[in-house]
C-alpha cells in the first residue's frame, strides 16, 4: 500500500536577487494513511515552504514528491491543479468561505471543478452528508455572517471533505479561535481521523500538536524531530475539564 506522502530528499532554494534562500533542506518525511501529523516550528523554519510543497501549491527545486502513490514532483500547472482539486482537502486560518452564498453552496464549490461532472443533485446530497459529518447539516442554509467562529470552520472542514480527498491539509485551522472552539475543532479532526482520514496540520501551538498523534519539527528548513504524541489530548475530555472550571467560576461568584 502506497503511503499518501513521500518526500525524499527534497530541497526548495528561491532565488532572490544575489541570494539563494533555503528554504528546505534535503527533507524525507513518510505519513501513512490514516495518520494524524502536526508539521510545527518557528518562523523561518521551512514549514510553511513545507505545507506549499506537500499542498502542490509549490514544486520541489529536487528531490521527489509522491502524493497517494503519483510522483506530482514534475507536473506542470494544470496537473497540480488537478491533483489538489482530487487529493487535498484545503482548510485554512481565515475559513476563505464565499460571504453572499449559503454553508450548503460553499461546500458544494469545490464540486463545479472537478474532472468528471457531477450532478446537482449530487452536489446537494454530498455537501448536506459533508455538513451532517461536521455537525451543522442543520445550518446548511446560513451564510457566514449568520455563523460562529467555530461553525465557520466547521463548514471549511466540511468543504475541504466534499470531494473525498486523499487527505486534509490544515493550516493553522484554530488561530483565528478562542481557547474552547479550538478544542471543538480539534475534536472535529480527532473524529474524522478516527473515521480513517489522513490529517497533516502546520500549527505553531504546542497544546494544538497534542491533539494529533506525530510531531514532525522543523528547524532551519530540516527536519529535527519526528515523534509520536506520547500524552495526546482527547478534545472530549478537555472539553469536560473546560466546562467543569467554567461552572467552578460561576458557583463562586
Amino acid at each position: 500500500m502506497n503511503p499518501i506522502i513521500q518526500l525524499e530528499h527534497v530541497h526548495k532554494i528561491y532565488h532572490t536577487g544575489e541570494v539563494d534562500v533555503h528554504a528546505v533542506r534535503d527533507v524525507s518525511l513518510r505519513i501513512e494513511k490514516g495518520e494524524f501529523v502536526a508539521l510545527m516550528g518557528a518562523s523561518g523554519s521551512g514549514k510553511s515552504t513545507m505545507m506549499n510543497t506537500l499542498g502542490c501549491l509549490d514544486r520541489p527545486t529536487s528531490g521527489k514528491y509522491w502524493l497517494d502513490g503519483v510522483d506530482v514532483s514534475g507536473l506542470d500547472r494544470d496537473e497540480l491543479a488537478t491533483i489538489r482539486n482530487e487529493k487535498i482537502g484545503f482548510v485554512f486560518q481565515g475559513f476563505n468561505l464565499l460571504s453572499r452564498t449559503s454553508a450548503l453552496e460553499n461546500v458544494e464549490l469545490p464540486m463545479m471543478y472537478v474532472r468528471r461532472p457531477v450532478k446537482a443533485r449530487e452536489h446537494h446530497e454530498r455537501a448536506l452528508q459533508a455538513l451532517a459529518t461536521v455537525g451543522l447539516a442543520e445550518r446548511a442554509g446560513h451564510h457566514p455572517n449568520q455563523l460562529s467562529g467555530g461553525q465557520q470552520q466547521r463548514v471549511a472542514i466540511a468543504r475541504a471533505l466534499v470531494n473525498q480527498p486523499a487527505m486534509l491539509l490544515a493550516d493553522e485551522p484554530t488561530g483565528n479561535l478562542d481557547t474552547q472552539t479550538s478544542i471543538e475543532i480539534m475534536g472535529v479532526f480527532q473524529k474524522l481521523n478516527d473515521q480513517g482520514i489522513t490529517i497533516v496540520m502546520v500549527t505553531h501551538e504546542l497544546d494544538i500538536a497534542s491533539y494529533t498523534k506525530r510531531n514532525v519539527i522543523m528547524r532551519d528548513g530540516r527536519i529535527v524531530s519526528d515523534l509520536p504524541v506520547t500524552d495526546r489530548l482527547l478534545a472530549t475530555e478537555e472539553l469536560r475539564k473546560l466546562r467543569e472550571a467554567q461552572e467552578a467560576v460561576q458557583l463562586v461568584s
